[in-house]
């Protein structure tokens, strides 16, 4: 069993995980993307999301109303953000979204889809890479499966009595 002589390595990095905290992000602002207008379309479940990134200050608009009045969920405010986290490119840009159908689960992860098709669209050299290793380029397929005849629900049977 090999023993780990590189000592240094590792201290350096135990320094550096205990430096961050849940709510700030130490590089924000420094991502390497050009800086333009973009457009991208994400689908979840039943909802479809048509997302405008347009260069300004950071400022979210759903529908009309500020990201933390639409999702006042900490976790799908973090989740339509990822791709602009990610890519560290935070208060690059202003994000508008009309986002239509579904719940606020699929909402959120339309918008993310969207977010990251126009991240890509803007700079597909510098962006494309890190948006695909973390899987944001890719559609989530899963849906509700249709109810099928003689049945409850979609697999659902009546309930066999022997007499």
């Amino acid at each position: 069993m090999a023993e780990n002589t590189n000592d240094s390595a590792v201290l350096e990095t135990e320094e550096e995980l205990t430096s961050y905290t849940s709510e700030t992000n130490a590089g924000a602002g420094t991502g390497a993307s050009t800086i333009a207008p973009g457009y991208g379309t994400g689908r979840r479940k039943e909802a479809v999301a048509r997302v405008r990134l347009v260069p300004g200050t950071g400022n979210w608009t759903v529908n009309g109303r500020k990201l933390d009045e639409y999702f006042p969920s900490r976790l799908q405010q973090r989740e339509v953000n990822s791709p602009i986290v990610l890519l560290k490119l935070e208060g690059k840009f202003d994000v508008q979204v009309l986002v239509d159908g579904g719940g606020t689960t699929g909402q959120a992860g339309a918008i993310r889809l969207g977010v990251a098709r126009a991240l890509n669209s803007i700079d597909t050299d510098a962006n494309r890479a890190a948006l695909k290793k973390a899987g944001f380029l890719t559609r989530d397929a899963r849906a509700v499966e249709r109810k099928k005849a003689g049945l409850h629900k979609a697999r659902r049977a009546p309930q066999f009595s022997k007499r």
